[in-house]
């Protein structure tokens, strides 16, 4: 469970006993249920992290798209709603070589244009002769993007670096020595599902 779940759940459930106090429980029904939800959004599972030179899903969602960016580069896209698990994870294992936060829109994160347009968060890690890039990207709804890493902290695969508030994306990028082993409208996990195999 993160933290923050638990603050918003707490704020919650106070408000909905002084309403249902003052008013009648009624109205305080409204205000438990989102403090249920808070409990259920931020949730935090453990996850089995595969061995091997492999990359990982930094988040877990739909994979809404896979597209050759240049000769160089691939990028997959993972779109996280709602009811989706919000923590991010470190997709390979390395050093953090680049942290850098852009502001920008707040469009739908299903849309492609959310990966250029939207406010996100850019982690760079370098590792074992590659570099993977992920990008943390706020959606409609979101407005509260977390990264817990600086550059030079070392991560393990799978580790968890962040979150995103609510409905959200995460786009990945891998070099040409990756091959990419999920396909668009795959659901992936984070810290679980490999998204890339070093050839």
């Amino acid at each position: 469970m993160v933290v923050d779940g638990i603050y918003y759940a707490l704020a919650l459930s106070a408000g909905g006993a002084l309403v249902s106090y003052l008013a009648s429980p009624g109205f305080g029904v409204p205000l438990f249920l989102l403090a249920l939800f808070c409990l259920y959004f931020f949730r935090d599972p453990d996850r089995a992290i595969p061995e091997g030179p492999v990359c990982v899903s930094p988040a877990d969602g739909k994979v809404v798209a896979v597209r050759r960016e240049t000769p160089e580069r691939t990028r997959i896209s993972i779109f996280l709603n709602v009811f989706d698990v919000h923590v991010n994870r470190a997709p390979i294992a390395g050093v953090v070589s680049d942290v850098q936060y852009s502001k920008g829109k707040f469009l739908v994160a299903s849309r492609e244009e959310a990966s250029l347009e939207n406010e996100m968060n850019t982690v760079t890690v370098d590792g074992d002769g590659t570099r993977v890039v992920f990008k943390q990207i706020a959606g409609l709804i979101a407005r509260r993007i977390v990264c817990h890493k600086q550059p030079g902290d070392k991560v393990e695969k799978g580790e968890r670096v962040g979150l995103i508030k609510f409905g959200s994306r995460v786009d990945v990028e891998v070099g040409p020595e990756w091959a990419i082993a999920v396909s668009e409208g795959q659901r992936v996990s984070a810290g679980s599902t490999v998204l890339a195999r070093r050839g």
